[in-house]
């Protein structure tokens, strides 16, 4: 793939990322569920990184093109489905309701241009995903094996711990209660941490130990750019600020047992 057609072809990526967080946007406006933008967000990156993964080089498809694309397809099937079934169910995402309540107003305005910035993450990992699967080494390494380990143990932890959320939040008597079992007395956030450790994947297949393929480096920009984003701008920040004002003391003496992000040995007894 030359320098050129590879240009046009993200160019056109972020062109239709962007029409599609447009239209999440509409979505939204019409059925006023804002976990419609979260799914419609987790298929687009899957299906446009899965089309630039597949998309034929000078010697046709490689195994690893195939891999890469089936391991993100994979990925967002499982997470916009999960989160499709949970917006069915009704509740507005805390993060979002959040955003309505600071926005008030001009919250239709304001969440369009925060959708279309959704849209430049998407492409941040839409392009990672690309990176990783032009890889131009011909055969598959053990660090493409690697890989596919690393992104299947994390789409397998993340739907262990949305299944051990699931079924907590559906037992009556857990009502107003903060979850920790499973994973979760060891991460108060163990979907983001798998989340994110997905993202960890694609390095393996993108760098090469000889140096014979440089820009497979930006790789590394999946898991940095998605770790910044759940640790620090959009997933944990926001989440915690509404546990604290809907479970207050509970959710703060579970804050002090439990790690944030990484899993980790618990810092005290269960109260």
């Amino acid at each position: 793939m030359s320098e050129l057609e590879a240009a046009i072809l993200l160019a056109g990526a972020g062109m239709a990322l962007s029409v599609i967080m447009a239209v999440a946007w509409r979505v939204q406006q019409s059925t006023g569920q804002s976990g419609w933008i979260d799914t419609i967000w987790s298929f687009s990156v899957g299906t446009v990184g899965a089309a630039l993964a597949l998309w034929p080089g000078e010697d046709g498809l490689s195994l690893r093109q195939i891999l890469v694309a089936a391991l993100a397809a994979a990925w967002s099937l499982r997470l916009g489905a999960s989160i499709a079934r949970r917006t069915i169910k009704g509740g507005e995402d805390p993060r979002y309701a959040a955003l309505y309540e600071q926005w008030g107003e001009n919250y239709s305005r304001r969440l369009f241009w925060f959708l279309q910035i959704q849209a430049a993450a998407a492409f941040v990992l839409v392009a990672t995903i690309a990176v990783a699967a032009h890889n131009p080494v011909t055969e598959l390494r053990l660090a493409d094996m690697a890989g596919a380990f690393v992104l299947a143990i994390a789409i397998l932890g993340e739907r262990l711990a949305d299944n051990q959320l699931r079924d907590f939040r559906s037992n009556p008597a857990n009502r107003g209660k903060v979850c920790e079992t499973g994973l979760w007395a060891y991460s108060r956030h163990p979907n983001y941490f798998f989340e994110w450790l997905g993202w960890c994947a694609y390095p393996f297949f993108g760098i090469n130990a000889d140096l014979t393929y440089p820009i497979g480096f930006a790789t590394l920009a999946g898991p940095v750019f998605m770790y910044w984003l759940l640790v620090h701008v959009s997933g944990i920040p926001l989440l915690e600020a509404h546990m604290l004002r809907s479970r207050g003391a509970q959710f703060e003496a579970y804050r002090s047992r439990v790690n944030a992000f990484f899993p980790g040995v618990r810092k005290g007894a269960r109260s």
